[in-house]
């Protein structure tokens, strides 16, 4: 598949504004909305825009259905976000996975578990299984054309339960074809040294592209990715707005 060249820089941002800026307390877009803060997002030059969770909540599976028709991006990429193949079901079977497939947007971003903690008390499955998941569930879209980042949730403190796990999810998913393997720090809580050990660490282990995605919990989603995740890092997952509920580094992807 051809990419745009405001997608295919060393660095570019991917927003993420009408799916975590929308949690934000007050923030309630419609589907009209949210059409047209896409559009404005395109217009500055943001790479990648994430759209929603298609099949979780139906107003963003109608903002996917209308935007086939409806927005026309001249820079961006339009994004589906959703989770990884359910445990013990066949990725071919499960209902999330295929409408995140029927939302037809160029870029499908996964997210999937990278904490051991979780995998066994919140999946309550097995460390294999999850790794089974990720791996089934990037090569589903690839093998249908799109294009696949992967969120690793939690990454940060699960690196701190266990250093090798997030990087075994992190290989699982660029083996089956991930193009960006995102490390999240989903609590918020990580300082920029802490992170920047981290990062190193991780980026001498994997091979590929690495993103990062800052909550600003601590009001650091600033500062941890910019300067010492990079180059390491190459993708800044961020909502650059004033009501976003995890700001980070506002870089225009142009």
């Amino acid at each position: 598949m051809p990419t745009n060249p405001a997608t295919a820089l060393d660095f570019h941002v991917f927003d993420t504004t009408l799916r975590d800026g929308a949690q934000r307390e007050g923030v309630s877009y419609s589907v009209a909305d949210k059409l047209a803060v896409a559009r404005l997002l395109d217009e500055i030059g943001v790479g990648f825009i994430e759209g929603g969770w298609p099949g979780a909540l139906p107003k963003d599976t109608e903002f996917f259905s209308r935007a086939r028709t409806e927005l026309k991006l001249r820079h961006a990429q339009l994004v589906a976000f959703g989770a990884t193949r359910k445990a013990g079901v066949r990725v071919e079977d499960d209902a999330q996975v295929r409408a995140l497939l029927d939302a037809e947007t160029p870029v499908v971003c996964l997210v999937a578990k990278s904490d051991v903690r979780h995998v066994r008390e919140a999946l309550r499955t097995t460390l294999e299984e999850n790794l089974a998941m990720v791996a089934d569930t990037v090569a589903f879209f690839v093998a249908h054309g799109r294009r696949v980042f992967l969120d690793c949730e939690h990454f940060f403190d699960g690196y701190k339960a266990d250093p090798d796990y997030g990087v075994r999810v992190l290989e699982a998913a660029f083996a089956a074809g991930a193009e960006v393997g995102v490390m999240c720090d989903t609590n918020g809580g990580m300082l920029p040294m802490g992170l920047g050990r981290i990062v190193a660490d991780v980026r001498s282990r994997v091979s590929g592209r690495l993103g990062i995605h800052c909550q600003d919990d601590t009001g650091c989603a600033v500062a941890t990715p910019s300067p010492r995740s990079r180059p390491a890092s190459r993708t800044c997952r961020a909502p650059p707005t004033a009501t976003a509920s995890a700001p980070a580094t506002p870089t225009r992807s142009r």
